[in-house]
């Protein structure tokens, strides 16, 4: 009888452990635990698919670049008139490309320059964009070195509709900022929604540096001399955020004024004011 009272009563506590045990609340998620899912890594040939060294004097190389011509305003209220093919504002000499913005009057400007592109030469989608370049000085400098659409496949309008990629622009009275900005429908400076990146180089005008981009379907990232300072991710939410499935081409320039460049003026006494480039070089993406 003692003997079956104990088998009883083991019974029942070993009943009432597991009620117990089974009425226990589960350990509480530690978020932190939880590792995001890593972004898809891309890689680019290890040469360039094109670049131009500037190794041949004289006019830039007519295979590879174009000019936007005149003096509109460029839909920024810039000064000067951009020419077609003049020494004195575009040339190649000693390996180096020099894009010289002047102070003389020209078809009703007081300033001249010059914006190269690629357009229609060398479009490209995705790559690694890399150029060496030394920036000029002065208030109301604007240069700039950046990508736009090579066709128009989005939305009711050419900008922002189809994207813009600044991989370097620089306004001369705030030296030593550099920006590397994207627009799109989305996200551009006219709704003030334009998604940027900016970093400090105080030599800019006296040293060159490789301001660069790698743009893959998945991001956009803007580097100088190898460091990273910004990420656009393609949400997926459609062409109004990311519009960077088409091809786009590259724009060399330095803009006078401007509703940006010409926010404190124009210090004329710095003129010409003067772009160089080393070297532009687009790598490919690697299936």
């Amino acid at each position: 009888m003692q003997k079956r009272f104990f088998l009883f009563s083991g019974l029942v506590l070993l009943i009432f452990l597991a009620c117990k045990q089974g009425s226990v609340a589960p350990e509480p998620l530690n978020i932190q635990d939880i590792k995001p899912i890593p972004a898809k890594e891309y890689s680019f040939t290890e040469k360039p698919i094109w670049a131009d060294e500037f190794d041949q004097p004289g006019l830039p190389d007519d295979k590879i670049w174009s000019y936007d011509v005149g003096g509109s305003g460029w839909g920024n209220n810039e000064l000067q008139y951009y020419t077609q093919a003049d020494l004195d504002n575009a040339h190649v000499e000693n390996g180096i490309l020099t894009i010289e913005a002047k102070k003389e009057s020209y078809e009703g400007k007081n300033y001249t320059s010059a914006r190269l592109v690629t357009k229609g030469k060398k479009d490209f989608l995705y790559g690694r964009i890399e150029v060496r370049a030394k920036l000029p000085a002065g208030r109301g400098n604007w240069p700039a070195i950046w990508t736009l659409a090579s066709q128009s496949d989005y939305g009711q309008t050419y900008w922002p509709d189809n994207g813009e990629i600044d991989i370097m622009e620089h306004v001369g009275y705030d030296p030593g900022v550099v920006h590397a900005t994207v627009h799109t429908k989305s996200f551009n400076h006219v709704l003030n929604t334009q998604k940027a990146g900016i970093i400090q180089v105080p030599d800019f005008d006296q040293a060159f540096h490789v301001y660069r981009i790698d743009w893959t379907p998945e991001y956009i990232k803007a580097f100088i001399d190898g460091r990273e300072y910004f990420t656009f991710q393609n949400s997926g939410k459609g062409w109004q955020e990311w519009p960077f499935d088409k091809k786009q081409h590259l724009l060399l320039n330095i803009a006078v004024g401007g509703n940006w460049g010409g926010q404190k003026g124009v210090d004329e006494s710095l003129f010409p004011a003067k772009l160089w480039i080393d070297y532009v070089r687009v790598y490919g993406l690697k299936p």
